[in-house]
């Protein structure tokens, strides 16, 4: 799986993003609260320079601006981001917005005190060398003491090997959007084809909107190792019950 196809997978669902959330505004809300109080308990309640390298049409970023941190967004797709320029323009926030590969930032040496990689963005990576790649980037756009905030999904899936995850609904105007993934697993037992499954309200039935991509089922090992080999110390992972985030996070320092 190249860039391209990861690149073309969120150009297509840009425009549908949202509705994988029931209530997008409120996850906005909800997650940047999350984040804002794990990133305090390190740095301080100090509103600070925040570096979303996976910034999505922004589900993350905008929310962590909204709290008052000067957040910049960067991301792989440039659909996502045309979106995410609109929708903080609607709510009012500043946030300016770069097209850019995770494993090549276009930032200068320490810039950012926080680097936020949230939505499970680093299975994209697919291969030890991108993910190190990527871990080295973050690590040199921080300054010294500075916090990667990274998250994945559960790492359950590794031993689970679940060929689907639950639909999520969100009622619209138009009706019912109904969001699920198919997995076919890769015999290595990490990576898998993911296909991102939508169906649309359309007349008196659905229409389904289809998206593939593939995905890496990274351990907590994997990604601690990978983040301590890059340079960042005290690696530690926090669940969502304690973090109130939908994800694993795993906090670091930059050495």
């Amino acid at each position: 799986m190249t860039d391209d196809s990861t690149r073309a997978f969120y150009d297509d669902l840009a425009a549908d993003y949202d509705l994988i959330f029931p209530d997008w505004d409120a996850s906005i809300r909800r997650q940047a609260v999350a984040l804002d109080g794990l990133v305090a308990r390190y740095l301080g309640g100090a509103r600070l320079a925040v570096l979303d390298c996976a910034c999505g049409i922004g589900t993350q970023a905008i929310g962590l601006a909204a709290l008052g941190h000067r957040v910049v967004g960067s991301d792989l797709s440039l659909a996502a981001l045309v979106r995410a320029r609109l929708e903080a323009r609607q709510r009012g926030v500043v946030l300016p917005l770069v097209t850019a590969d995770m494993t090549r930032l276009p930032f200068t040496l320490g810039r950012f005190d926080v680097v936020v990689c949230a939505d499970n963005a680093i299975a994209h990576l697919l291969t030890e060398e991108r993910l190190a790649s990527a871990l080295a980037e973050m690590r040199r756009v921080l300054r010294s003491g500075g916090l990667l905030v990274l998250t994945t999904r559960s790492e359950a899936v590794r031993d689970t090997h679940p060929r689907w995850t639950p639909p999520q609904l969100r009622e619209g105007p138009a009706g019912r959007v109904i969001t699920f993934q198919l997995w076919d697993w890769h015999p290595d037992g990490e990576h898998y084809d993911l296909e991102h499954v939508q169906l649309h309200p359309q007349g008196d039935g659905y229409t389904a909107r289809v998206r593939r991509t593939e995905s890496w089922a990274l351990s907590h090992d994997q990604v601690s190792t990978a983040a301590d080999r890059a340079g960042f110390v005290e690696p530690s992972w926090h669940d969502p019950d304690e973090t109130g985030f939908p994800q694993p996070i795993l906090a670091a320092r930059r050495r």
